[in-house]
C-alpha cells in the first residue's frame, strides 16, 4: 500500500489538442471561393489551377467551382461548366452523324 498519495500522478495527465488536419473537401465536391480544401503540415499536396496556399500550407479555393484531385498530388478547382474533359473519352467517341430518312 502506498504511503504517499500522489506518487505517480505527476508523470501523467498531459495531452495535446488535436490539430484537425486532413482533406476537408473531396474530389468532385463543390467549393466556394476562399473555402479550405486541405489542412496539412508541409506541402504533402500542392496547389494547381485556381488553388492558393496559405502560410501554414493550407490549400484553399480561389474561385467557386468543383475540386479535382489530379496526378502528382496536385489539387485544382474548376469553375462550374469548365471541368476538363478526359482526352481519351473525347477522342474515342466521335459525334453521331444525323440519321437519313
Amino acid at each position: 500500500m502506498a504511503h504517499k498519495k500522489g506518487g505517480g500522478s505527476s508523470k501523467n495527465g498531459r495531452d495535446s489538442k488535436s490539430k484537425r488536419l486532413g482533406i476537408k473537401i473531396g474530389d468532385g465536391q463543390a467549393v466556394r471561393a476562399g473555402g479550405i480544401i486541405i489542412r496539412q503540415r508541409g506541402a504533402r499536396w500542392v496547389e494547381n489551377n485556381n488553388v492558393g496556399r496559405g502560410r501554414d500550407f493550407t490549400l484553399f479555393s480561389l474561385v467557386d467551382g468543383k475540386v479535382k484531385f489530379e496526378s502528382g498530388k496536385r489539387i485544382s478547382v474548376y469553375p462550374v461548366g469548365a471541368e476538363p474533359k478526359p482526352a481519351a473519352a473525347a477522342a474515342a467517341k466521335p459525334a453521331p452523324a444525323p440519321a437519313k430518312k
